[in-house]
């Protein structure tokens, strides 16, 4: 069962999350999607992928309001997104493009509100990374190369980011632990250790 699954991972701005599911991934010999999502996206659009990369897990308020003209419907084509901010352009392709990824096998998927996007499947496993600040603050000093005097506001200004843009598209709480099926503290395990606990889930779930 451990790598006949469509897997989501959410994760707090320095916590690993990419890291563990591209390790995961690897482990399990399935495709790895997080920043890839972007380049199809741009591809299925015609667009330039550097214009969608600046508004990349970002939200507007300005789909709502298109819902209810009722010029997008999800799950079908959509009309006149000529009409939309870049934003809301980009959620739209990754919707379509995170759900025709799932009917093409098992894989893992990292952000852009896959678990919502996903919810209706039953081979689908929602897990969520988190991290102590300490522990995050120093990622994004080290691999990031976030000034020290600003790593605890930027962690922080990031996780609100990407809190607001899943709330705005799936209408539900960001990081709570009842949306997702495992949730795991990085800062205690390392990103070896998560991809075990991940695996060993996985086997269990598929028992």
């Amino acid at each position: 069962m451990s790598n006949k699954c469509i897997i989501t991972i959410g994760r707090q701005f320095g916590s690993g999350g990419r890291e563990i599911g591209k390790a995961l991934a690897e482990s399990l010999g399935i495709p790895y999607y997080d920043k890839e999502l972007i380049s199809l996206a741009a591809k299925e659009s015609g667009m330039d992928a550097e214009v969608f990369q600046n508004v990349d897990e970002r939200a507007t308020n300005s789909l709502l309001y298109s819902l209810s003209m009722g010029l997008y419907s999800f799950g079908n084509k959509f009309s006149a997104t000529g009409d939309l901010p870049v934003n809301d352009r980009l959620y739209i392709l990754q919707h379509q493009i995170i759900k025709k990824l799932a009917d093409e096998g098992p894989c893992v998927i990292v952000g852009r509100c896959a678990d919502y996007v996903l919810k209706d499947r039953d081979d689908c496993i929602n897990i969520f990374i988190h991290a102590d600040m300490e522990y995050r603050k120093q990622r994004a000093i080290d691999i990031h190369g976030v000034s020290k005097h600003k790593a605890e506001q930027i962690v922080n200004k990031t996780d609100k980011i990407r809190a607001n843009y899943y709330s705005f598209y799936s209408g539900q709480k960001w990081g709570v632990a009842q949306n997702y099926h495992l949730c795991i503290d990085s800062s205690k395990l390392g990103a070896d250790k998560a991809v075990m606990l991940i695996r060993a889930y996985l086997d269990i779930y598929g028992e």
